[in-house]
Parts: structure tokens; sequence; C-alpha cells
């Protein structure tokens, strides 16, 4: 329930502190006073879209803050979904629009994106305007007010659910079906490639192995001629270099003795001598190894050559990247060979889902079957009550061609407001205030089921008047109650005499301009309001009896 609501530098508004009390409550003004004005603030807190030009001129920046009692509404879940301090006597949202266009949403002082505060802002307060009558021509806002009624949110859930695995299976098969076509154009030369690839042979590594190997059979002479001019030069003469070592490390071991320095000196060139032993070993065996064979050659070219060939043909640079095309084309050969199977799985899980989705949709259809009869009868009171004797409203259920997002279901609101006419569709023959009155109706039965905070009415009573508009009057009065708060934007005087509070909304010109302002009234002036709302520009006696008369009624 809002208990109060601030708003500062919003359009005409300044800066404005309302009170507002459960039950049913009332707001009036002339034509241009500014009601859609304070409409649009508590649509702007809601989360609604914010634009700066809503910034009252000359100002900076506009705030709108709503305080809340949500004790008794079961919303604790969602601040703790949400991360969010959970106060039920007192919870503040808050809306901030700065002129350079920065928008900022607030949750009991925690900064939230504008979404979340939408979200909250849809569970709090339902704003009924004129034009969304108009819905009440829309087939899924009707199945969707049959559906509160029924309060079947749980089996619409679990048809949701099933919806959309029941979908995204059904887009996996397209997809299958659609990969399957393509690569069984493809599969002959796919065929040939994987041929080709796994003809091949090729294994990781091998490229730079064969690279490294044709280098040296390339240069094996050179190779050869190095290899044994270095050995021949360590160890390849009675003077070498090997024996000259072993004669001086010999020659200084024999005066260690005498001179230390010189054992020292035997065992550093004892060292180097078995250092360069190890070379020479080491290049007696690679001159062994190292032949020249052509018909090797030979082969590390073709088999180069291949390599090369083949990463010029598939536009790779690495042996790698070759491989892993050959797995791809591999993986997509295998995919084809197992069409069959494959498909016939995905065919057998969307049969699965089709058929759970169809009993969720039957037991969704049944509760809807179930709600109509009620909601027929309910409406047909209430519109009795309206000024319409002879009303007959139906419900009417009928399969759809397949599934949809919301079920299985067509609902269709008829209508007819006399007993010569068969009922048709609501939007093709009810009037405007027909429309008005079967939407207030509807909205009484919503608000029951849904638990609403707050519900607020903008001239749901345009084009009613006399004994209607008191009934009309009378029925939002009843919508009101300790737990809910229903205000309506009236030009009616018999539906604002039965608001438990009255509000007027007014301009007036100040030092800073025209101004838009909000205030309750008291026994007194709102008898002068009502008497005005009956009178005219020129307050009479008979109309101040009159409103004194209404109140008194009310």
């Amino acid at each position: 329930m809002l208990k109060s609501i601030i708003i500062k530098n919003f359009a005409l508004v300044e800066s404005v502190e309302v009170d507002f009390s459960s039950g049913f409550s009332v707001i009036t003004g002339e034509t241009g006073a500014g009601k859609s004005v304070f409409l649009g603030a508590i649509a702007m807190m809601l989360g609604q879209r914010s634009d700066v030009k809503a910034i009252r001129e000359g100002a900076d920046r506009c705030v709108i803050e709503g305080h809340f009692d949500i004790s008794s509404f079961s919303l604790d879940g969602f601040f703790a979904d949400n991360d969010l301090d959970y106060c039920a006597e007192d919870c503040i949202i808050r809306r901030e629009l700065s002129s350079s266009g920065r928008s900022r949403a607030f949750i009991n002082d925690t900064p939230v994106s504008a979404a979340l505060l939408k979200e909250l802002g849809s569970r709090l307060i339902d704003i009924h305007s004129q034009h969304q009558n108009l819905l009440l021509g829309n087939r899924d806002f009707q199945q969707g007010v049959l559906d509160i009624l029924a309060g079947d949110g749980e089996l619409l859930a679990a048809y949701r659910q099933n919806y959309a695995a029941y979908s995204a299976a059904q887009k996996e098969l397209a997809a299958l079906k659609e990969s399957l076509a393509d690569s069984t154009r493809d599969e002959e030369w796919l065929r040939f490639q994987v041929e080709e690839l796994e003809g091949a042979a090729l294994r990781d590594g091998e490229q730079e192995e064969l690279e490294q190997e044709q280098q040296e059979l390339s240069h094996a002479e050179d190779i050869q001629a190095a290899l044994y001019g270095a050995y021949n030069s360590i160890d390849g003469s009675e003077q070498s270099l090997l024996r000259a070592l072993r004669d001086a490390a010999n020659t200084l071991s024999r005066i260690s003795a005498h001179y230390t320095a010189a054992g020292e000196l035997s065992e550093r060139l004892e060292s180097n001598y078995i250092e360069l032993k190890d070379c020479c070993d080491d290049l007696q065996q690679r001159l062994s190894r190292v032949q020249f064979a052509p018909d090797r050659l030979e082969f590390v070219d073709k088999r180069l050559a291949l390599i090369y060939d083949l990463q010029k043909k598939h536009r790779v640079e690495s042996l790698k990247e070759l491989l892993e095309i050959g797995k791809s084309y591999r993986e997509r050969l295998d995919k084809i060979d197992n069409s069959d199977w494959e498909l016939t799985q995905a065919e057998k899980r969307c049969a699965a889902l089709r058929k759970e989705l169809a009993a969720a949709a039957a037991a969704l259809s049944k509760a809807r079957h179930g709600a109509a009869d009620a909601l027929k009868s309910s409406i047909t009171d209430i519109l009795v009550n309206l000024g319409m004797p002879m009303i007959r409203f139906e419900v009417k259920i009928e399969a759809a061609a397949d599934f949809a997002p919301s079920g299985a279901d067509v609902v269709t609101f008829l209508f007819s407001a006399n007993s010569i006419s068969a009922p048709q569709p609501l939007s093709d023959v009810a009037s405007g205030g027909e429309m008005a009155r079967v939407m207030l109706a509807l909205k009484s039965l919503i608000a029951t089921n849904l638990n609403q905070p707050t519900l607020i009415f903008d001239e749901i009573d345009t084009g009613i008047s006399g004994v209607l508009a008191e009934r009309m009057g009378r029925l939002m009065q009843q919508m009101g109650s300790a737990q809910r708060q229903v205000l309506s934007i009236t030009h009616l005087p018999q539906v604002a005499a039965l608001g438990a509070s009255h509000y007027k909304v007014y301009k007036e010109e100040t030092e800073k301009g025209t101004l838009t302002n909000i205030v309750k009234l008291n026994k007194e002036e709102r008898v002068r309001e009502i008497a005005q709302m009956m009178s005219g520009e020129v307050l009479t006696d008979a109309a101040l009896k009159n409103a004194t008369l209404l109140l008194s009624q009310s």
C-alpha cells in the first residue's frame, strides 16, 4: 500500500509530499490541472521509461520517492532473491533523473536496475488508464485474465517449462536436418578429402623431422668432411691434441709432490682430456651415421612435397592444422554415416517432449475450462449491478492450431448487452462505456485474486453518469479495504463523494511560474469541490446542498 509519495522538480511540480491511506480515495481537478503529471510521476517511480523533458524547467534533476507498507503482501521472497533489505512497514523506492539523462533507481536505498524496480513496481501498483480498455480486444490479455482467476500459475509455469524444452528440441532437430542435408550434398567431396588425408598417414611432428633430415641428406658430403676434419684436428696424428693433453697432465702429476699447484693443474688438464675424448667419440659415431643416400633423400623430398601440397590445398601453414582439418572431415563423415541413428534419436526426443507438453497443455486447459463458468457468473453479476440487466457474457475456449507459449487454447470473451443479439467478440460489439464497465469488473476480480496492494483508475468512469456512476464508484469503494488501496481520478461528483479520502490537483501562478500541486481536502473543502463539479464555474447554494447530501450518503 502506498503510504506517501514525494515529488520534486517533475514537470510542473516543484515539491509535493502527499500521504495516502488504505481504502478508496479519489483525486479530482479541472481538466489540465495536472492529474496526468501526477500519474506520470508515479509511473516513472515504478520504473517506466524516463525522459529528461520531465525535469522541471530550471532544475538539474527530479526525484520521485514512494513509501509503501508491504507487510501483508508476501514480498519477502522477492527481496531475498535479489539481495535487498526487507522493511515491510516502510519499503522505499526512489527514482532520480538528471538533466544529463542519467537515471538512477533505488529500493530501500540500494541501487538497482530500472528493470528490477519495474518488476517490484508492477507488484505494488496497477495503473489503469482509458487506453488500457483496448486490451480487452487482445486474446492474450483475455487468456491472462482467465489464468489469473483460475489460479493456474503453477500449471502455466510447468507448461512454459515444457514448451521451452520442446521448442529447443525442435530447433536442434531442424538444425541437425539442415546440417545433415548440407553434409550429404558434400559427402562425395568429404569422403575424397578424408581418404586423401588419412591415406597420407600424417603424424604430428613429422614435418619438422623430415625437414631436418632433408638438410642432412642434401649436404651429406659437406657434413662428412666437416666431421672428419674436426676429428682429425683433435686425434688424427701422433702429435694430436688428445695426446698432448695427456702428456701434459702426466708431466705435471710427477712433480705434484714437490709443487702443489702442479697437481691441481694436472687434474684440470685430465678433466679437459676426458671431455675432449668424449667429443672425439661423438664425432666418430656421427661420422659413421652420415651417409649419402640418394634413395632416402628422394623419399624425404616426395614426402615433404606431399605435405606442402596438402597444406597449400587446405590453406594452412602447419602440419598440426592439417591434422585438425582431417579430424573435422572425419567427424563430419562419421556424422553422415551415423545420420540415420542420430536423426532418429532427435525425433524420438521431440516426440517424447511433445507428449509431455500435450499433457501439460491438457492440465492447463482443464483449469481454464473450470474457471470459465465462474468468470462468466462473477462478471455477469457485477455488470448487472452496473446497469446492464440483459448482459450476456461468455468465455469461449477453443483448441489452438498448435502449441503456443501460453498453452494450446484460444480464449475469446463474447459479449452482448441485450437479449436479442447473440454474444460476439467483446471488442467487436461493446461500446466505450460498456468496455469501461467490463474492464472495471475484471479489475475487481483480478485485484482480489492477485492481492494487488494498490490500484489506480484514471477516469475509468468517462462516459458514465447518474446512477451508473454511483454504482461504479461503489464497486471501487468495495475493492478498497484495510489491506488494499484504490485511487480513482474522476470528474464525477457521484464517484468523488464515495472516497474515504479526497485529493485535489490544481495549478497556481507563482513567482517561479505555473506550478501543479496536490492537497488532501478536509470535509468543508470536499463539499465545495464536489459542488463545483456539479455546478461548474458558479458555485450555487443548491450545488452545496447536493454535495453535502452526496457526502452524507456515501
